[in-house]
């Protein structure tokens, strides 16, 4: 999906114009892929631009920053205030956030511990991830032959930029295999994630999800998604899942920054429940945008309001 051009980039401690918001080409992250980032979305609410999850993505961000040894030059608070002013300076409503710790220029070599580190916190309108139409009538995927990277090979626990080449190649297989998203396999053979989603199926109102363990994201839109699930009432089990847990259940879905809740209506050529999106889906996806845009006073703790 092409990036909207904006004004202004948040990076390394000041506003800078989009233009100008560059690295070297020999900076160690084009290399090496040693960076870390998050994806975030800014909803539009009552109140003006809120940042969902805002302390949740930062967090992880330093968790991943330490599993990668990568020493941030800014506290988390100053991170929250750099994203509210990028969000303020662009004047946008609704925006995806992209922060991003990379090592930059000055040392080539597989040893990264001598290179400097750039932080960027960058905005601009972003829709629907997986297209316009997918949040209601669904996706079409497949399970990749390409394996999700093994837990003590590349820690799942964090998001850097390196990995997400085994995504890429997931992703590429499936556009040209004719489907919209991949579903990749750890090496036992079990569900972990989308290229770049969590999963969740449902059978008999009951929600399942692959355990951390199995090699899937700490996703924090899934970790919204179990809650909003578990107060309308529903169980909600984490427990490893076979390619054909998804092919013979009532309703399957993806949830992510990017993707939000996006209904799955087929998965290896086979018709997911009823081929469409289901009432489960259909009543998370009610709940999780009614708490994104500040809606339901249980969740405002999960917004940081830009203009407070």
């Amino acid at each position: 999906m092409p990036i909207a051009q904006v004004d202004k980039i948040w990076m390394d401690g000041e506003l800078v114009d989009w233009q100008d918001a560059t690295i070297h080409v020999l900076s160690h992250a084009v290399h090496y892929g040693s960076g870390v980032f998050e994806g975030i979305r800014a909803y539009d609410t009552a109140r003006g631009p809120a940042v969902w999850q805002l302390d949740e993505h930062l967090k992880r961000l330093f968790r991943s920053a330490k599993l990668y040894h990568l020493e941030v030059p800014f506290s988390r608070e100053a991170l929250t205030q750099a994203t509210k002013d990028v969000i303020a300076a662009n004047g946008l409503e609704a925006c995806y956030v992209r922060p991003l710790l990379l090592r930059g220029y000055g040392e080539m070599g597989v040893n990264p511990l001598d290179a400097p580190v750039n932080v960027v916190i960058a905005v601009w309108p972003w829709g629907a991830y997986l297209g316009e139409d997918a949040l209601d009538h669904g996706v079409r995927i497949k399970v990749s032959s390409w394996r999700r990277n093994s837990q003590n090979s590349l820690p799942a626990a964090a998001k850097a930029t390196g990995q997400y080449i085994n995504s890429v190649l997931a992703k590429v297989e499936s556009l040209k295999a004719g489907y919209d998203e991949a579903i990749m396999l750890n090496e036992a053979g079990m569900v972990t994630d989308g290229s770049g989603e969590n999963v969740f199926i449902v059978r008999d109102h009951v929600l399942t999800t692959p355990p951390i363990a199995a090699g899937c994201l700490d996703g924090i839109t899934r970790g919204s998604v179990i809650a909003l699930a578990r107060d309308l009432g529903y169980e909600v089990q984490e427990e490893n899942l076979v390619r054909t847990d998804l092919y013979n259940a009532d309703e399957c879905f993806f949830t992510g920054t990017a993707a939000e809740i996006t209904p799955i209506r087929e998965v290896d050529d086979r018709v997911v429940g009823e081929g469409h999106r289901g009432p489960v889906t259909k009543e998370l996806q009610g709940a999780f945008f009614a708490a994104t845009k500040g809606e339901n006073d249980r969740y405002l703790h999960w917004l940081t309001f830009v203009n407070d």
